[in-house]
């Protein structure tokens, strides 16, 4: 009879165990999803904002087409190419920022100034990303989460190349 209850509490344990774990796998696949969805969110803004300075009289001709054209790109590009869009994009605003000395005006001031603040957004948001997807990539190394396969059939998340660029 000790033998008994022995084992259905040692079963007891490990089932509490395992549903624990999975519900905590659950979370940080949730947390990177999210996570993700700020960061594109804020990326899409920054295209906007992009589009925007090169409509206006900041930049020049040529840098305003280069802009333009890697603000479209970053935006509609698909999972694959979103990484090689958004490093072009940064590059191009990089590029742009280096020549805002001559900007005057007080509307392109405020461009400037909210895309400054939505870059510093942009660096908190990969972070958090990052952090998101290393964690749960650590968690699904583990042998319990293979051996059981507690991750399900959610995708093994990845981080993006453009998340290592300096923006």
């Amino acid at each position: 009879m000790k033998n008994i209850l022995l084992y259905a509490a040692l079963a007891l344990s490990i089932f509490w165990y395992l549903s624990f774990s999975a519900s905590r796998l659950d979370r940080l696949h949730h947390r990177v999803e999210t996570s993700w969805a700020t960061l594109d969110s804020l990326l899409q803004r920054r295209a906007a904002i992009a589009l925007e300075i090169a409509r206006s009289a900041i930049t020049d001709p040529a840098t305003s087409l280069l802009l333009t054209a890697s603000a479209y790109q970053a935006r509609s590009a698909d999972v694959e190419d979103r990484s090689s869009a958004e490093s072009v994009l940064s590059g191009a605003l990089g590029m742009m920022l280096l020549e805002r000395e001559s900007i005057v005006a007080k509307s392109d001031q405020v461009l400037l100034q909210e895309l400054e603040q939505l870059t510093d957004k942009i660096k908190v948001a990969i972070a958090i990303h990052v952090e998101a997807v290393t964690r749960t990539q650590l968690i699904r190394r583990k042998i319990v989460f293979r051996l059981f396969r507690l991750a399900g059939t959610a995708p093994l998340p990845v981080t993006y190349e453009f998340e290592a660029d300096a923006i």
